[in-house]
Formats: C-alpha cells, structure tokens, sequence
C-alpha cells in the first residue's frame, strides 16, 4: 500500500513539475477552462441574472470544448464583457489547445518526443508536417481568419435589413466564429430558429460549419490545389504544390458528404416539425449538418420524432475531421472502421480504402478510440440514469452530444442536478482531449516481455 502512494505521490510531482507534453496538453486545456470560469463568475460578466460558479465552470468547460450545451441562456444571462469572454474561449478551442501547445515547445526551443510529434501528426496534420509546425500554424491562423471574416461579412448582410446595425454586426462576428468552431453557442434563446427563413444566413453557417469541421489539412490540400488550378497558364508554381488530393482529404471529404446527405434524407423522413415541404427539406439539411459537432438548431430539438433524434445521435457520434474544430469519433475513424469490417467479411486481412492499403497500426488504434468512446457514453448513460429524472432517450442523448462536443440539447442541459453538471463537463472534457490522450497511448511499448500461451475462446 505505501509503495502504490509513494508511486502517486512521484507522477504527481512529474506531472507538476516535469510534465511531458501530453500531461502539458491537459494542463493548458484544464488551465484555460479554469481562467475562463473566474472570468465568467466575475459580476462585470453577468447580465440580466447573477451565474453561479459551477454554471460559469459549465459554460467555460463548453466554450473551450466548443460544445455549445448551455445551463444559462447566454443572450440573457451574460453580459456583452462576458459574451466576449465566452467568444474568446471558443476561438481558443477551436483552433485547439494541441496546436498553442506546440507552438509554445517550439518557440521555447523544446524538442517534442516521438508519442507527441505522432499525436500532432495523427490529430492535427498528416505524417511529417509536425516538424515543420512553425510555418504552418501561421497558415492556420491566416486561413481561419479570411474564412471567419467572409463568414460574418455574409451574416452582416442577411442581418443588417431586418435588425439594428450594431446588433447585426456584433451578431455576425459572434456566429461566424462560433459557427467555424463547431461551438454552436448563440446569443439567440431559440438558437437559429427565429432565422430559419432567411437562406442567405443559414446557408452560410452551413458552410462555415462544414469548414470549421474538415480539418485544417484538408483546407490547405484545397487550397493548394485551388492555387496550382488557378497558376496553369500563368507564372510556374513550385512543384511540391498538390495536383490532387491525398487519401485522407478524399475519405473526409467523401465521407463527410454522405453523412450530410444520408442524414438529410433521413431526418426529412423521419419529421422536423414542419409543415411546408420546403422548411421540411431545409430543416432535414441544415441539422445534419449541425449535428456532426456543431450544435445549432433550427427546430425545437425536444419535439422531434425519436426516428429523428436516433439519427441525430449517430450523426454526433460520428462528428467531423481530424485536425479541426469538431468532436465526436471522426469521420476518417469511421471511414477506417468500415474497411476493416467489409475486408473481415470478405475473408480479406488487407483493408482498403480508395485501392489504398491502411496499416494495421492504424486499424488498431481506431479499433480502440471507437471502444473506449462506447464504453464512456455508455457509462454516462448509466451515471446519468441515477442522477437525472429525464427518459431515456433524453440522456442518451444529452450524453452523446456533450462527448462530441456538439451541444444539442433535448431541454435537458437546463434541468440537470449539480452531478449531472459535473458529469457532463467531464464529458465534455473528455470528448476534445480524448482522441488526442489516445493517439498517444497508442504507440506506447509494453514494459514487460512475459510471453503467454495461446488460448480460445468461443464468439458469436
């Protein structure tokens, strides 16, 4: 027994003082919440209401996962100091705590060990762009900017004939952010469903929804590409420039679009609510596409047919691309999962993707980030089933959409006990740093060269 606290008490030490960057990860990220929950307690941060600290703690927690889930009506309940904190936060973690992260370990002239640079490369770039991090972080911030001010330039112009000018402008930068992010918070107490009727901005969230959700990687392989079509004809281009995409933009971007398809369809027959088949379709498209990580809602999400909300749930758990904004299992992880299955039914122990080969490293890290995800949502359904009153349906899913920090709600997130609060910010928590803490479990060594024999055992 004492050698097991002696054991704690030495990684808590290293993890205080010598952390590696992993363990540095985590402490930024709990660090930005806990700075941005002192931020939202303050009165200064307050509106129309005074926030508790364990609400401003759930708001943080969800601004910096880019959830979306609310306890507070964040129109209402924060003041314009505090939505600008919240902003900020989202902005924060959208971009990704992994991403400030390295650009502290190299700007302090620190080398990130081999699970680290594999974690940077597997979650936010392909193979090898890692080591050359600096340059490319100062793309990021370049793109994310151009794309978030022709956003809220669009939103500005569907706002500005019908609202105030400074609402409209304030309104625009807030959403536009906060839709790149897949954060979904608005200051609007129904969400978007009091401007459902305006194509101009919905089609826009859409678009920076879907952006803010394929990944940084796929956006620069566009943009190069977009760069070296545009060139033919003109002034050379250098040749390192992409003529065509690589596998991992080809199965994002594929699989991205079938999900929003297929959901649509779905959604649509299952029911939104609506009576003209117009809003029907409209309503169908615009939540599959905010339920893969980015949390608006143009219906009332509570009056849905369950066939909707199960799709909906599936929608979530899935979420977007590595190396963006979004949560939930990715959809090059389900891309990955569905190989391996079709190649197994086949006979086949070669998996295949586009007449590529996926190495098995790779099917087994994504066999495990999909279990360990079942495994915690299943065991928040049962924490949530014995400190909540709601349906079933209800907590599933509430829980589902806080591991994929999607942040559509049933009308639960308001109603939950002080222990259903703090589970789902664990949630929360877990759902953005989770895949990265697993990408780097993964390429972990044993530390033991025990050998066991073979055994069997029966299946199916």
């Amino acid at each position: 027994m004492r050698k097991h606290i002696a054991r704690v008490r030495r990684d808590v030490h290293a993890f205080l003082r010598h952390p590696t960057a992993s363990q540095l990860l985590v402490q930024w990220f709990a660090g930005l919440i806990l700075v941005g929950t002192v931020l939202l307690a303050l009165p200064v941060s307050h509106g129309s209401r005074t926030v508790g600290i364990l609400d401003a703690l759930f708001t943080a927690t969800s601004a910096v996962c880019v959830t979306g889930l609310v306890t507070v009506d964040t129109g209402s309940a924060y003041s314009t100091a505090g939505q600008w904190v919240i902003l900020i936060l989202i902005q924060l973690g959208g971009l990704g705590i992994l991403t400030f992260l390295a650009l502290a370990i190299s700007a302090l002239g620190l080398r990130m060990d081999l699970q680290s640079q594999t974690a940077v490369e597997d979650t936010l770039f392909q193979r090898g762009v890692a080591t050359q991090f600096r340059a490319k972080f100062l793309r990021i911030l370049v793109v994310v900017a151009a794309i978030e001010a022709a956003g809220a330039a669009l939103l500005f112009l569907a706002l500005v004939g019908s609202r105030p000018l400074g609402h409209s402008l304030y309104s625009s930068v807030f959403h536009s952010i906060s839709a790149f992010c897949n954060a979904g918070f608005s200051i609007y107490a129904d969400s978007l469903e009091g401007v459902r009727r305006n194509p101009v901005f919905m089609v826009t969230i859409m678009l920076l929804i879907f952006t803010g959700g394929i990944g940084f990687a796929v956006l620069g392989e566009l943009a190069s590409l977009l760069r070296a079509r545009l060139g033919r004809g003109g002034v050379a281009k250098a040749p390192e420039r992409p003529r065509r995409l690589s596998l991992h933009a080809k199965v994002a971007l594929g699989v991205s679009a079938g999900l929003i398809v297929a959901g649509a369809v779905l959604i649509g027959l299952a029911g939104t609510g609506a009576s003209a088949p117009a809003d029907r379709v409209s309503d169908a498209l615009f939540q599959s596409v905010s339920a893969r990580t980015a949390g608006f809602n143009s219906v009332n999400i509570g009056a849905l047919p369950l066939a909707s909300l199960f799709v909906l749930v599936v929608l979530m758990f899935i979420g977007g691309s590595p190396g963006s904004c979004a949560g939930g299992i990715k959809t090059t992880t389900l891309a990955v999962w569905w190989a391996r299955f079709r190649a197994t039914f086949r006979g086949d122990f070669r998996a295949t993707l586009y007449k590529r080969y996926i190495p098995e490293e790779v099917g087994r890290k994504v066999t495990m980030l999909v279990g360990l995800a079942l495994v915690w949502n299943l065991l928040g359904v049962l924490v949530l089933s014995f400190t909540e009153s709601a349906g079933m349906d209800a907590i599933l899913f509430e829980q589902v959409s806080a591991f994929g920090t999607v942040g559509l709600s049933t009308g639960l997130t308001p109603e939950l006990s002080a222990a259903g609060k703090s589970w789902i910010i664990l949630t929360m928590f877990v759902g953005r740093v989770g895949p990265i803490t697993i990408a780097m479990s993964a390429v972990r060594t044993p530390q033991t060269n025990i050998q066991y024999p073979e055994g069997r055992v029966m299946i199916g």
